[in-house]
């Protein structure tokens, strides 16, 4: 990419500029009749033409049809945002808009919530935003058996929730087991979370002070451990503004549309890409098939991490949308949102 762009010369450059920026404002190809008519250019449409037809030859634009019109190729765009983009800040109505909804009382989902959906009507795209789910505290536990080898584990967590988890056990274990298993973690890990409830029975258990026996002891860590596990493993992911994604140029392509579609509703899926923004330090752009999960409805995305107090990256906010984007003013928009989360603390 980077010798693409030390390759190109300036009369190169400042055409596949302006191609870029008419394509991403109004998402037609741009011909050289209408290069010509900017005062800037000064060459004629032959010139500009042949100038064209070597940047589609460095595989930097394409024709999308028979027509002369000319449009970025994904190698084009990435170019484009990498090396050319002059990036516009968001304007103070938009960054008081991102701070109130931050600012949001209530639960901390209400308040993930509004900065989704934000930054979906700031941006006209889906909102995307993601934390992963805190470990659950530890409050009260139990096992019900279900069979010979399996139990129920019944974990209430301190907030007053209460989830089921099914756990394989051993024929040998009985009742006096599970029982004793239940009021250890009750009353000697509550107060926890349950990776430092973890720690708490291995060192218990060393120390010979846990008071279980083997079978109990082993029923105590699986109920823990499939917990911690679950836990780690289900991020919140709030999706909002689809609807954005649906315009004349969209209906176009309905099969597009509906594999977009399609992909959304895979929230597991979105978790795990935009969860690879979270090792940057700043924002992160996909562009089209650069992710394997919206390759083939060429989509973009643009994700930026954000952190908690101690500096710790805790979650990712961003945007989904065609990879004809305002990259110039949506990539701030999404780094300041991320920013401001970090800055006031949200989660």
């Amino acid at each position: 990419m980077s010798d693409n762009f030390s390759n190109l010369s300036d009369r190169a450059r400042d055409i596949f500029r302006l191609v870029v920026e008419s394509y991403l404002d109004n998402g037609s190809p741009v011909g050289s009749r209408t290069l010509s008519k900017i005062s800037t250019i000064n060459l004629s449409p032959a010139s500009i033409r042949n100038v064209m037809q070597d940047l589609e030859e460095t595989g930097l634009l394409a024709a999308p049809h028979t027509s002369a019109g000319r449009i970025p190729t994904q190698s084009g765009l990435r170019l484009f945002v990498d090396g050319m983009m002059q990036a516009a800040e968001p304007s103070a109505e938009e960054r008081a808009a991102i701070e109130a909804q931050v600012k949001h009382d209530g639960p901390v989902e209400e308040a993930l919530s509004a900065v989704s959906s934000i930054l979906s009507g700031l941006s006209d795209c889906a909102g995307l935003i993601m934390v992963p789910q805190k470990e659950a505290v530890l409050n009260q536990f139990s096992f019900v058996r279900l069979s010979p080898t399996q139990a129920l584990a019944v974990l209430v967590g301190a907030d007053g929730n209460i989830e089921n988890r099914i756990v394989d056990i051993s024929p040998q274990l009985s009742d006096t087991n599970m029982a004793e298993a239940a009021n250890y973690m009750s009353e000697r890990l509550s107060g926890m979370t349950l990776s430092e409830a973890i720690k708490r029975l291995d060192e218990e258990i060393t120390s010979e002070r846990a008071m279980l026996d083997k079978v109990s002891a082993d029923l105590v860590r699986k109920g823990l451990v499939i917990w911690s596990s679950d836990a780690n493993n289900r991020p919140i992911l709030i999706v909002k503004g689809q609807s954005n994604l649906i315009d004349d140029s969209a209906n176009a392509d309905l099969d597009m549309m509906r594999q977009l579609f399609d992909d959304l509703e895979n929230k597991e899926a979105i978790a795990k890409l935009i969860d690879g923004a979270r090792v940057a330090q700043s924002t992160k752009i996909f562009i089209g098939s650069e992710n394997n999960l919206f390759s083939l409805s060429g989509s973009s995305v643009i994700a930026a991490p954000y952190r908690e107090e101690g500096g710790k990256i805790i979650g990712v906010v961003g945007v989904i949308g065609p990879t004809r984007l305002n990259y110039a003013r949506i990539v701030p928009m999404v780094d300041f949102t991320a920013q401001t989360l970090s800055r006031l603390g949200k989660i």
